[in-house]
C-alpha cells in the first residue's frame, strides 16, 4: 500500500496546474484506505461554481470589484453560509488533517482549512496563494497589476480574518517565539510541494504523538517519496520500522543515513542522536546474526 500511495502522491504532486485536493486525498487514504476521491472533488466543484455565484452577486449589488470585496464575498460564503471554522477543542485530531473529513465536519487546521480555501477559491476564478508561515499556515489574495508581495493576508483558521504584517508578527511570536526572526520572506508563496510536504509533517507528528507508528510510516514513506534528499526522513522511516520490528527495514535506512549523514556537521545534540542511532543498529545487527 505505502508503494501504492507514494506513486499516486508524486503523480498528484507532478501533475500540471497547481491543484491541491487530489494530492490532499492521497495522503487522507491513509487513515482511510478505501476512500473514493471522485465526490469530494466534485463537491469542491459544486462549491467553487456556487462561490462565484455568491461573488458575482456580491460585487453587481455594491458595484465594488475591488480584490478586498470579492474576498469578503468568499468568506461569506465559506465561513458563514458552509459554516467552516477552525477546530480549537481537537486541534489535534488527525481527522482535521484529512480534507475528506473537514469537508465532511466543515472543521480542520489551518492548513487544511487553507487548502479548502485555495481550491475554492480557483474554482471561482479568484487566485489565492498559500503561505508556509511558521506555526500557522495562511494565505494571499494577491492584488493583479500591483507590486510583488502585495495583496490581502488571510486566515482561513479564524474566519477569513484579514492580518497586517503586524498582525503576523504576533501570530509568529505566538506559535513559534524567539526561535525565528520575522521577515517578509516568510509571507512568500508556497509551492504545492511546500503545501504538501507541510500536510505530511503535521499528520506524521500527531501518529507520532498518538503512537500509531504503522499510519506515521506510511506518511513518511510518502515524505521520503517527495524529498528523497532529506536525510531525517530516511532516519525516521528507519527508527519507525525498528519500533515496529521490521529489523531489514531499520537495518536499511538507519545504516543509509549513518552513511550519508555526516557527524562534523552537526551540532552537540545532533551527534549524539547520531551516536544512539549506531546504538540501534548494532542491535538490529546482533538480532540478525542471532537468527542466523
Amino acid at each position: 500500500m505505502r508503494k501504492d500511495l507514494a506513486d499516486a502522491l508524486t503523480a498528484a504532486s507532478n501533475a500540471p496546474g497547481t491543484a491541491l485536493a487530489h494530492a490532499a486525498l492521497v495522503i487522507a487514504s491513509i487513515e482511510y484506505p478505501r476512500l473514493d476521491p471522485e465526490p469530494y472533488l466534485a463537491q469542491l466543484d459544486g462549491m467553487g461554481a456556487t462561490a462565484a455565484k455568491s461573488i458575482a452577486v456580491h460585487v453587481e449589488a455594491t458595484g465594488d470589484r475591488s480584490t478586498l470585496s470579492c474576498v469578503r464575498a468568499l468568506n461569506n460564503y465559506l465561513f458563514q453560509e458552509q459554516g467552516f471554522v477552525g477546530n480549537r477543542e481537537r486541534y489535534e485530531d488527525p481527522r482535521n488533517s484529512c480534507l475528506n473529513e473537514v469537508l465532511d465536519r466543515r472543521t480542520g487546521i489551518p492548513i487544511t482549512l487553507s487548502l479548502i480555501y485555495m481550491e475554492v477559491a480557483r474554482r471561482a476564478g479568484l487566485h489565492i496563494n498559500g503561505i508556509n508561515f511558521p506555526g500557522h499556515f495562511l494565505v494571499r489574495c494577491p492584488d493583479v497589476g500591483k507590486r510583488a508581495g502585495g495583496g490581502l493576508i488571510i486566515d482561513p483558521f479564524h474566519g477569513g480574518a484579514l492580518l497586517s504584517e503586524r498582525d503576523c508578527r504576533v501570530l509568529l511570536q505566538k506559535h513559534v517565539g524567539s526561535e525565528i526572526a520575522f521577515s517578509k520572506s516568510l509571507l512568500a508563496p508556497a509551492t504545492r510541494k511546500e503545501v504538501i510536504v507541510r500536510m505530511l509533517l503535521n499528520l506524521k507528528r500527531i501518529y507520532v504523538h498518538m503512537r500509531s507508528f504503522p499510519q506515521a510510516r506510511n506518511v513518511t514513506e510518502l515524505l521520503v517519496a517527495l524529498t528523497p534528499s532529506a536525510l531525517s526522513e530516511l532516519r525516521d522511516r528507519g527508527l519507525l520500522a525498528y519500533h515496529l520490528n521490521d529489523v531489514t527495514g531499520a537495518l536499511r535506512d538507519l545504516q543509509t543515513y549513518l552513511k550519508l549523514s555526516s557527524m562534523s556537521e552537526m551540532d552537540k545534540e545532533a551527534r549524539e542522536e547520531h551516536s544512539q542511532i549506531w546504538e540501534h543498529v548494532k542491535t538490529l545487527r546482533r538480532r540478525v546474526a542471532a537468527l542466523n
